[in-house]
């Protein structure tokens, strides 16, 4: 755990070893992982069932297997307790309800020229949801992902899940079912995203693909862009605390543990402007790591990636934040919606000493897949519009060409493109045959 102060002769240079720290473990899969999408492209639905074998231990007898049967998600979903089930019934109406309230308005213009001009919204076709499998199960990303799909009005949301050793999550296929998943198939990595983004005999082709996976998942998503639309590819996870004396120090260790228990290669920074109390959150943090499940990945996460950064002031605060961009942002101050305004660059902000990011991975409404690595820059996190695309249209008559024309008709000759031209000078030159030869050579 790196502390920092900005005070420091040093920190300059110390923050820029920070931000420049790689955490992702870039395992190099790009040759497998396309040796795997050939074979599916060349294969199909056979080599699904060899690979399934080959990396989930268990042996399809034939394709249809794959796919998990509305009876088995029933089954699957009475498996899980009433109060499981309750609260995905809640997270799922929250996560609804946020994202319906983003749907957007068609959009059509009258301009002075006389042209209607327009926009219309339109859901993709169908989308593929990856889901981890094994002892990565988790529900949540299954509501995160299908339910922003299914309110923009896509039709069809095909999920797949590894089955390792032919066992599925019933907690994740019962989240499934809730989400609006048409379809679910019992297939993992790249051979999965393969099948994805190229059809086989038994699944069909999609537009785009989202949700997270392992090295070769992410590589697959990696290949296939282009063919079709991916979310992004996903890093390490990270959270950036602004907090103030004032807030309780085992609150504010345990929001900092919540990423780090994600992956060893998280990151949990601390900002605060008063250094006795960055003291007693890093004791507590040592005091919480003694009993917690999942110690050794949030131990090593923070040992490594962790980072307490005392600065003079909170515009030195919001200065430092927006250079990390994290993808969680806890404000934890007096006035946490005043400081927020100041920030330009976090995937998802929780304001508030009662709002601890853990709330939004679950609950809250708003999506939990956010953009890692500083890409919160230029990235937003997944929403409707990740599922929608747009076509502009431009309606025009006799008297709008006519106004508008001679000034396109210009520009395009003036691009070297005569045909562009003509297909505009024609229709103003009226319908006699050579009218436009004529005229361009002052008959």
């Amino acid at each position: 755990m790196k502390l920092l102060a900005t005070a420091d002769p040093g920190f300059p240079a110390a923050f820029a070893a920070l931000l420049e720290s790689g955490r992702e473990r870039m395992a190099r899969v790009d040759a497998e992982v396309a040796a795997l999408i050939a074979e599916v492209r060349a294969r199909g639905d056979a080599a699904l069932c060899d690979l399934t074998a080959r990396f989930d231990r268990w042996q399809p007898k034939a394709a249809a297997d794959l796919r998990v049967s509305e009876a088995e998600l029933a089954a699957a979903e009475a498996q899980v307790e009433p109060g499981l089930l309750s609260a995905l019934d809640l997270a799922a109406q929250r996560i609804e309800s946020f994202h319906r309230a983003q749907l957007p308005a068609d959009l059509t213009l009258d301009d002075p020229a006389g042209l209607r001009l327009g926009l219309r919204w339109i859901p993709l076709d169908a989308v593929g949801l990856y889901v981890p499998g094994g002892k990565a199960a988790y529900p949540s990303s299954v509501l995160m992902n299908a339910i922003p799909a299914r309110v923009a009005g896509v039709r069809r949301v095909a999920m797949c899940v590894p089955a390792p050793e032919g066992a599925l999550n019933p907690l994740v296929l019962a989240a499934a079912r809730r989400a609006g998943v048409t379809e679910v198939f019992r297939l993992g990595g790249a051979q999965a995203v393969a099948a994805l983004a190229y059809g086989t005999d038994s699944i069909a082709p999609v537009d785009r693909i989202v949700g997270p996976g392992n090295a070769y998942v992410a590589e697959a998503k990696r290949q296939v862009f282009g063919r079709v639309g991916i979310d992004s590819i996903a890093g390490p996870s990270e959270v950036v605390v602004l907090a103030d004396a004032a807030n309780n120090p085992d609150h504010v260790a345990m929001d900092l543990l919540a990423q780090a228990e994600h992956d060893e290669a998280a990151q949990a920074i601390l900002i605060t402007d008063d250094a006795t109390f960055a003291r007693r959150v890093m004791a507590a943090v040592e005091a919480a790591l003694a009993d917690l499940p999942r110690a050794a990945i949030a131990g090593a996460s923070w040992r490594d990636h962790g980072a307490v950064i005392l600065v003079r002031d909170w515009t030195e605060a919001v200065e430092l934040t927006n250079r990390l961009a994290p993808e969680h942002l806890q404000v934890m101050v007096a006035d946490p919606e005043a400081l927020f305004a100041r920030i330009r660059h976090a995937g998802a902000a929780f304001l508030g000493r009662w709002c601890p990011e853990a709330v939004g991975d679950y609950i809250a409404g708003p999506n939990h897949v956010l953009p890692t690595g500083r890409s919160a820059r230029y990235a937003s996190g997944l929403s409707v519009f990740d599922f929608l695309k747009r076509t502009t249209w431009v309606a025009a008559e006799e008297a709008g060409l006519k106004a508008l024309g001679p000034a396109a008709i210009a520009l395009a000759r003036a691009e070297g493109l005569e045909a562009h031209a003509r297909s505009m000078a024609l229709r103003l030159q009226g319908d006699r045959p050579g009218a436009e030869d004529r005229g361009r050579r002052g008959e």
